[in-house]
């Protein structure tokens, strides 16, 4: 593989990334962030279904299903990475509570950043690299644009409503030159994929995730639980193939199956989408017959 089209994919991962968290942080106060996690249950579900359940399932489901081994590691770093930069767009489609976005973005963003180093060595014994190692370029790419965001947008609102559409217009500028490097670079290992389970295991964990968080969230609000089952629903490949980066002599099928879950969640996400939107229709509807005027 050629030195300068890697380091050109490399750089474009990190310009979506940051870009794309530092644009979130432009418009997130940190009150609204933890206020949503003052909420016991929503945060109780949030943490379970996304670092205990979820990694649990990836892992189950790559000793259960047929999948060749690079595409089983690339299972296995999306199941520890939960909720991605869109979720907001998307939980505007659900109808969802919007104010209890940040809260899940932020406890996916801290959950990740610490769970990462433990588990990817765990996990892959044969990737050769440290727990330091995968945390420098999440500290770089998720916690730290995160941070300098929400600080631009505490001491300077008003630079941050002018850089916020400029910042995610680089970003999404960045997410096409990354896509477009994956496929030259590996688009033989996309075409193979579709003759194996990798498409398919990642439908299958994601329909079981996005069911569970929504379904099985007793005591949460329906808006809310959108929120949970969105964010179960999308995974942040950016942060899963950081560590990929990171790694001498990584297999490019653990890249193939990474990025493959870009198309998969954005269409498994929308789908959920309009899912939770109907049920959040029916529930105003039966207020509203429930509860009627005059």
């Amino acid at each position: 593989m050629s030195d300068l089209p890697l380091l050109a994919l490399k750089l474009s991962l990190l310009v979506f990334m940051a870009g794309s968290l530092m644009e979130m942080g432009l418009g997130l106060r940190l009150r609204d962030a933890l206020s949503g996690l003052r909420d016991r249950r929503f945060l109780l579900y949030g943490f379970g279904f996304s670092f205990v359940i979820g990694p649990a399932l990836a892992w189950g489901m790559a000793r259960l299903l047929p999948l060749s081994p690079p595409h089983a590691l690339g299972l296995m770093l999306l199941g520890l990475t939960p909720c991605a930069p869109f979720v907001p767009v998307m939980v505007k489609r659900a109808q969802g509570d919007v104010a209890y976005v940040p809260a899940m973005m932020l406890l996916a963003a801290v959950g990740t950043l610490l769970l990462m180093p433990v588990a990817v060595p765990l996990l892959a014994p044969g990737l050769s690299i440290d727990a330091w190692a995968i945390a420098r370029p999440l500290l770089v790419m998720v916690l730290a644009p995160l941070a300098l965001g929400m600080a631009v947008f505490h001491f300077a609102p008003h630079v941050a409503e002018t850089a916020r559409p400029r910042v995610k217009s680089v970003a999404a500028g960045a997410a096409v030159v990354m896509l477009v490097l994956c496929g030259v670079l590996f688009g033989r290992g996309f075409l193979a994929s579709f003759g194996s389970f990798a498409v398919g295991s990642q439908v299958l964990f994601l329909a079981i995730m996005t069911t569970a968080g929504y379904g099985l969230s007793r005591g949460v609000r329906q808006r809310r639980r959108s929120v949970l089952g969105l964010g179960l629903c999308t995974r942040n490949v950016g942060a899963a193939m950081a560590p990929l980066l990171s790694a001498p002599g990584v297999d490019d099928g653990v890249i193939v199956m990474v990025t493959l879950g870009v198309p998969v969640q954005i269409a498994c996400g929308l789908l959920a989408a309009w899912w939770f939107a109907r049920d959040a229709q029916r529930a105003a509807t039966e207020g509203e017959a429930a509860c009627p005027s005059g």
